[in-house]
């Protein structure tokens, strides 16, 4: 990489449907980060609040080599995708990175993604390779996902497409997976299983020689609510918290931003976290224990030890929103630590 100009950038983007794991999947591939190098990693969250980024910082602390940004509110290729632009090139400079992942929203669309890292702009700076594509494969059998579009783009574009949660699996699973994508006429350069998001740096490695043909196919025919998606940004106000709500794709986010001095009962929390009927919920959480990561999908509830975080944040993806979640948050308060 010149002293100068930031060159020809390894870059991998990492896709997948709501729930499937691929924060988990970046953690993974942290893990596997010479020691010497410096790492990008670029998250898109449907939801206003924006966890993704306390959850990997708040694990990967120690390491100063890793440097994350995060575009929140919805698809990052919209509105031309200034929003995305803007955060990567605020992400390039301060990171100057050897290695770029870039995590779209599991409502995302990686065409359009892909069209603009491909872009004149970027050609010298990059060098985009595999798109890596997660997929739950029991989800096969449900038509909310098979008739989605953006489930089914995000497997048309893999290049490396991964089964993950494959310890969850039934025996037919992986046969169905690898029937879905024959008979739909996609063809990844390689398929793998992989359980808890453990994914091998090496499967990103090679060149694709399917970019071409796979993007010129791109449409961009999805809605998002338009709304000033600044809600990770804000200042928290006086009353200790801010809520945040979006909606597209078929489905509804809510959030919340805590002010650091709420100190939240963990016993509560995890009681609320696990009731809670949603298809993705993740939280970071200042306890009177401790900092806590929460994920909670339909048939996973993971507790992670973090080591640091500047306020309490949640994000709720789900059919209906509940009224009752915020009232049980405020429960969860450890009162006399609302106000300093």
């Amino acid at each position: 990489m010149s002293d100068n100009k930031i060159l020809a950038v390894p870059t991998n983007v990492i896709t997948g449907f709501l729930g499937v794991g691929k924060t988990s999947v970046i953690m993974h591939l942290l893990k596997q980060k010479p020691e010497n190098e410096r790492w990008a990693i670029l998250v898109n969250e449907f939801g206003e609040i924006g966890v993704d980024g306390s959850l990997i910082t708040g694990r990967s602390l120690t390491d100063k080599n890793i440097f994350i940004k995060e575009v929140s509110g919805g698809c990052m290729c919209c509105a031309s995708g200034v929003p995305m632009q803007i955060a990567l090139n605020q992400l390039l400079k301060a990171a100057r990175p050897h290695r770029l992942l870039i995590e779209p929203t599991g409502l995302g669309h990686p065409h359009e993604v892909l069209e603009m890292l491909s872009n004149q702009y970027y050609q010298a700076i990059l060098k985009v390779g595999k798109t890596v594509t997660l997929v739950d494969a029991r989800n096969l059998t449900d038509q909310r996902y098979t008739e989605h579009e953006t489930f089914n783009q995000q497997l048309e574009i893999g290049d490396v497409i991964i089964g993950n949660k494959a310890d969850l699996y039934q025996e037919h699973d992986k046969k169905t997976l690898k029937e879905y994508l024959s008979n739909k006429g996609f063809t990844p350069d390689k398929l793998y299983f992989s359980e808890h998001g453990s994914v091998q740096l090496a499967w990103l490695a090679e060149k694709t020689h399917r970019r071409d043909s796979v993007a010129n196919n791109s449409s961009h025919h999805h809605h998002h609510v338009s709304k000033d998606h600044s809600s990770v940004n804000q200042d928290i106000p006086e009353v200790g918290f801010i809520k945040a709500v979006n909606q597209g794709e078929g489905y509804q986010s809510i959030g919340w931003r805590f002010a650091a001095n709420n100190i939240f009962n963990r016993t509560k929390l995890i009681s609320l976290l696990s009731d809670i009927k949603a298809i993705r919920v993740k939280a970071v959480f200042i306890t009177a224990d401790g900092i806590y990561g929460y994920n909670n999908t339909n048939d996973d509830f993971h507790e992670i030890k973090l080591s640091a975080a500047g306020e309490s944040c949640i994000e709720i993806i789900c059919d209906t929103i509940d009224d009752s979640w915020e009232a049980r948050l405020q429960q969860a308060l450890i009162k006399h630590f609302q106000q300093q």
